[in-house]
């Protein structure tokens, strides 16, 4: 294996892999971005270059995921995790909401939106270890919901819903952190999408938000400044400084995914991607066992275990050692886990099926 500039094959779940002709373009404007005399990380974000930077972000995204004109599109501090809260103070306000748990972060957004109003969980796939997604159309919402939230894809879980809800009257609202631009999404089924950037989108450091403008009528008065959605509308999402170098590149991966022939071909990079190492899975007669079911299987966080810890961390180390980094689980689930986010290059995943292979024929 020999990858540009020394790098390793990373299945980091988060942050994640950065496309390297992004990096690239990004390290040759570090010093002097197009010649204005400064980086990007130096200018003032309300001046005229950093403007037309943002103004390029906003383009960029729309026009990659195909988002309507009467969506806003926001670029906020403090992650998907801030999203929890915020949006149960902007849309629940002391009234009732519903939520359907399916891993970690779903569990994480009710307990949030919880305290803010009343959280429902209409579906939480505890009882089976969080190994799949309900069909939308088997929900049933509480009367007077304010909205529906799920989580598409579970980091840790590694798993799907691999589907847009249905175009019916539920304001769904949903946490794309894991999964967003890596396939085609019809954005007007949501009334808001939001996403981390840190694992598809660029840097860690902004939160992607795109909201149906008829939301922001919800929104009650009094909320302070920084957790206001019509503040941050009518600001441009810049009340206060943005993360102005996570924009920017994001920016240039939003560009990136265009000219790679958008998110049709991302969608089709990914799905061959992932089939390599759940063909290895399958494969196995039971070495390796895939925790997501079968219809819930995720195209960018892959968790599988293996016979017994003794095993695991074996195939860990000799992972490793063949240039195969951060293919722990996380703790809740145990095992590994192979996180393949759309910069991910497809040599990895077809290396890291033959080292599964190996490793089955030699220790199973």
């Amino acid at each position: 294996m020999s990858l540009p500039y020394g790098r390793v094959y990373n299945f980091s779940a988060g942050p994640g892999a950065i496309p390297v002709p992004v990096l690239e373009e990004a390290r040759d404007n570090m010093m002097n971005y197009q010649g204005c005399g400064v980086g990007v990380m130096e200018m003032s974000h309300r001046g005229k270059v950093y403007t037309e930077i943002a103004a390029d972000a906003d383009k960029y995204v729309r026009q990659l995921m195909g988002i309507p004109d009467n969506y806003k599109v926001l670029f906020l501090h403090g992650g998907a995790s801030l999203q929890f809260t915020m949006l149960a103070m902007n849309f629940m306000n002391g009234g009732q909401a519903d939520y359907v748990t399916t891993g970690t972060w779903g569990k994480k957004a009710i307990e949030a939106g919880g305290l803010h109003g009343i959280g429902t969980a209409i579906f939480d796939a505890k009882a089976t270890g969080y190994d799949n997604a309900p069909a939308f159309g088997d929900l049933n919402h509480t009367p007077g919901a304010k909205y529906c939230h799920f989580t598409m894809n579970e980091t840790i879980q590694g798993v799907d819903f691999l589907g847009d809800p249905p175009a019916d009257r539920t304001d769904w609202i949903c946490d794309m952190s894991s999964c967003i631009a890596s396939r085609e999404f019809d954005v007007s089924r949501y009334a808001m999408i939001y996403a981390g950037a840190q694992k598809n989108l660029g840097p860690a450091g902004t939160c992607l938000v795109i909201l149906r403008e008829d939301m922001l009528d919800r929104v009650p008065n009094g909320l302070p400044p920084m957790l206001d959605y019509k503040v941050a509308v009518e600001n441009d999402w810049m009340y206060n400084t943005p993360s102005t170098w996570s924009v920017y590149v994001c920016s240039l991966v939003f560009k990136h995914w265009i000219d790679f022939g958008g998110l049709s071909a991302v969608q089709k990079y990914n799905e061959d991607k992932a089939a390599h190492i759940y063909t290895a899975i399958d494969g196995s007669a039971g070495f390796f066992k895939g925790h997501a079911q079968f219809n819930n299987r995720s195209l960018m966080n892959i968790s599988f275990t293996l016979p017994d810890e003794d095993v695991t961390q074996k195939f860990l180390s000799e992972s490793k050692a063949a240039g195969f980094h951060e293919l722990k689980g996380h703790r809740s689930v145990g095992g590994c886990r192979a996180s393949i986010y759309n910069a991910f290059p497809a040599e990895g995943c077809v290396e890291l099926a033959k080292f599964m292979g190996e490793f089955a024929k030699a220790n199973g």
